[in-house]
């Protein structure tokens, strides 16, 4: 029986699309700090970064199909941060952007990076974002690099220019 790994690290050819939301920015921003450290440990420099700002979670998929439409990533990372308020907005938003990013990672066949926290309050959401409880961001970034190593081994393919 064969078994495929894939360690995280920067893919052959392509760009990374950092995908961002500026609601809650305060988390954010500490996510995207996270997602670019990774990047830079991975061996992704800079310049093959595109870090692409959307208004909220609730638009991180629409965008990420975008950018995986345009064929110009090999692994997009989405960032963002909801956390659960008074109203039923949180069930919604969380749902749709987890749904979304997971529909443009299966009808794209491209790696996307996780990193929208979920959280009952901002003191956890901060504690996700480079606290006690490391950073999300990061972790993201790094599943997204090894998703990508994971699709060119069973494609037996480049990653994308």
């Amino acid at each position: 029986m064969a078994e495929i790994r894939s360690a995280a690290r920067a893919p052959e050819a392509g760009r990374v699309a950092v995908l961002v939301s500026r609601y809650n920015e305060l988390v954010t921003a500490r996510l995207l700090a996270g997602a670019r450290a990774c990047l830079r440990d991975k061996g992704v420099p800079d310049e093959r970064v595109d870090v692409i700002w959307v208004p909220g979670a609730f638009e991180l998929p629409v965008a990420a199909a975008a950018a995986a439409a345009s064929g110009r990533y090999a692994a997009l990372v989405a960032l963002g941060c909801v956390v659960r308020g008074e109203t039923p907005h949180f069930a919604y938003v969380a749902g749709e952007a987890a749904r979304g990013l997971g529909s443009v990672a299966l009808a794209h066949r491209i790696p996307v990076g996780f990193g929208v926290l979920t959280t009952e309050t901002l003191e956890q959401a901060l504690e996700r974002a480079g606290g006690a409880a490391g950073n999300k961001g990061y972790e993201a970034a790094e599943a997204a690099l090894a998703t990508a190593g994971v699709l060119t081994l069973l494609t037996g393919a480049a990653p994308r220019d």
